[in-house]
């Protein structure tokens, strides 16, 4: 606050010891004016002859006239001027101005970088003549085109000339957090749903549950494609890839990997278009930039994020002993011997196939090859072989390192091993149809999943031929997936655009959340993914989206102590949960479900 004038008043209230001294100081001060201003005159007067006077009479009066003390001395004073003449007293009000505040904040100012040149007529003639040259060029490779794959690659390798060259990709990592931050701005209701909204009204649903619809996601250039896989990165959690490609094989064309990061729902963070459908594919856990991918046409391939291109880095040929039918999945491995990456695939030929990463090229070995009776095809040329089996879906132990399942078109499910490929260790007759997905238990080492076309989702133990639960979900189930947190817990997605989530510690008749989560009818769910440590779960669709869906408290519970009792650490809870389901299941007065 800034004072620019100040008055200090002179008013003194007239009762006050100071006024009084005042009053007696302007006194004094007039009284001796008064004196020194009278005694002048009287030296100026004329001497006046003193006249005789009667009886005295005319002295006297002269006399009285001179007293300082007489009445008319007294009129002559002037009175003391008082400063204040009545009872007064100077009041002034004023309203109280708030004080004022300054808020200043500073930015670090960009760096600045002062650039200058002369645009001469020339200059710019040769510019214009530059790119002229650029464009003859460009239009005499289109003639050429000795083929399409050439001509493919021709396009693609001037598409990453002409981007390298643009100066916007010196800004790519800025605009891409710009972008993130703009998209979380304009999503943030659903990013502050994500991270703390709880479904309060779990707590009168008697144990079920709901799911929260968050972030949607979708690329305009995949419309027609159908989700064929889905697998999330083990490293970043919020980064997840998505296969794009067709079940409908009487209309089979291109296909497209992409890659969405939960931070930025609008546009993927990586695209690779491919010229076959992506049926499948699998990330690295521990190196997450490698991913490895299946096709229709019985290719499989490896993607490598950190390389520059929009091609894969290994790709099976005919030569290579590429599967002559679709691929149907595709797993990582350990690394073997020689420190190499390698993975699994598993085809509709029949064939279980690993593929080694050795210096620029896929080296195949063949692992086992499923037949109709249980036997392996094999004998010398020209004898006949027995019926092959088209393998569908493959899932590995996540304890024993040697034990696979592999599920057959034909509905049955394959115990085997990496060391015996000449013949199967058990054989389930699991379903009527084809097993869509075969995935082993998280927690506990002898349960594994099923599901099929046939309309069912079952649940067994490796050691027993018979399935340990069996629910009906009214409609053909494309995929099925134990969640990371808990062993009894996995959902389901069906063909009527239904997630299924059940939890068998707390139902084992029924799923305790069932609900649609497209938006049109004829939509048909494809795949379902747990996040390994967020919990929510992604679904695709037959029309190429991705939804992200969060679960309610209900459909995550652990299990609670009871008095006097400690629980077990760790993944021993989740065991022991699955471990007391199966032994009630295996008395038998209990019935099967």
């Amino acid at each position: 606050m800034a004072v620019h004038f100040v008055l200090e008043g002179s008013l003194l209230h007239q009762d006050s010891d100071e006024a009084r001294r005042l009053r007696a100081k302007e006194g004094l001060a007039e009284e001796t004016a008064k004196v020194d201003a009278g005694a002048e005159p009287d030296e100026e007067k004329p001497e006046t002859p003193a006249t005789p006077v009667e009886d005295g009479g005319e002295v006297e009066e002269a006399g009285e006239e001179d007293r300082p003390d007489s009445v008319a001395s007294k009129t002559d004073k002037k009175e003391p001027k008082v400063t204040n003449q009545f009872n007064f007293s100077e009041r002034a009000s004023q309203t109280l101005n708030n004080p004022l505040r300054e808020r200043t904040c500073q930015t670090e100012p960009p760096p600045r970088s002062i650039f200058s040149a002369t645009a001469n007529q020339w200059e710019i003639y040769d510019v214009y003549v530059e790119e002229l040259h650029k464009q003859e060029k460009n239009k005499e490779k289109l003639k050429a085109a000795p083929s399409k794959k050439d001509g493919e690659r021709s396009k693609k390798r001037m598409m990453l000339t002409e981007t390298q060259s643009d100066d916007i990709t010196k800004v790519a990592k800025a605009t891409k957090i710009f972008e993130r931050m703009v998209n979380q701005n304009t999503f943030d209701d659903i990013a502050q749903d994500f991270k703390y909204f709880e479904d309060a009204s779990d707590e009168f649903r008697d144990q079920e549950g709901t799911l929260l619809p968050l972030w949607k996601f979708q690329y305009d250039k995949a419309k027609r494609l159908s989700v064929t896989a889905l697998c999330w990165n083990q490293k970043y959690q919020d980064l997840f890839a998505v296969g794009m490609g067709s079940y409908d094989f009487n209309k089979q064309g291109r296909g497209m990997l992409v890659f969405y990061s939960l931070k930025n729902s609008a546009f993927p963070e990586y695209i690779y278009a491919t010229s076959s459908s992506v049926l499948c594919l699998d990330i690295h856990e521990q190196h997450s930039y490698l991913v490895a991918v299946g096709f229709y046409n019985g290719c499989v391939a490896v993607f490598n994020l950190k390389e520059e291109g929009l091609d894969s880095v290994y790709k099976s040929t005919a030569k290579t002993g590429k599967h002559t039918d679709p691929v149907w999945q595709v797993r990582w491995q350990n690394d073997d011997m020689d420190n190499n990456h390698n993975f699994y695939s598993v085809s509709s030929d029949g064939r279980v196939v690993s593929w080694t990463l050795v210096k620029n090229e896929l080296v195949f070995t063949d692992i086992i090859r499923l037949s109709l009776n249980g036997a392996v095809p094999e004998g010398p040329e020209g004898t006949q072989q027995p019926s092959i089996a088209c393998g569908t879906s493959f899932d590995f132990h996540k304890q024993i390192d040697y034990l696979f399942l592999v599920g057959t078109e034909e509905g049955k499910i394959h115990k085997c091993s990496k060391t015996y490929s000449s013949q199967f260790l058990e054989t389930y007759n699991a379903h009527s149809m084809a097993v869509d997905a075969v995935k082993w238990n998280h927690f506990h080492p002898k349960v594994f999943i099923s599901c099929s076309s046939d309309w069912t989702v079952k649940i067994w133990d490796h050691t027993i031929n018979t399935p340990m639960f069996t629910f009906d979900l009214n409609a053909a189930v494309g995929d099925v997936a134990w969640s990371p947190y808990s062993s009894t817990v996995f959902a389901a997605v069906t063909t009527d655009g239904t997630v299924h989530v059940f939890d068998l510690n707390i139902n084992k008749y029924e799923a305790i959340c069932q609900q649609p989560v497209v938006s049109k009818k004829k939509t048909k769910l494809t795949h379902v993914e747990f996040n390994p440590i967020y919990p929510i779960v992604i679904v695709g669709d037959d029309r190429g989206y991705v939804t992200s869906l969060k679960l309610s408290p209900n459909l995550r519970k652990k299990p609670k102590a009871k008095k006097g009792q400690e629980l077990p650490k760790g993944p021993e809870v989740e065991v022991a949960k699955m471990e007391k389901l199966l032994s009630l299941l295996r008395e038998p007065e209990q019935s099967t479900v």
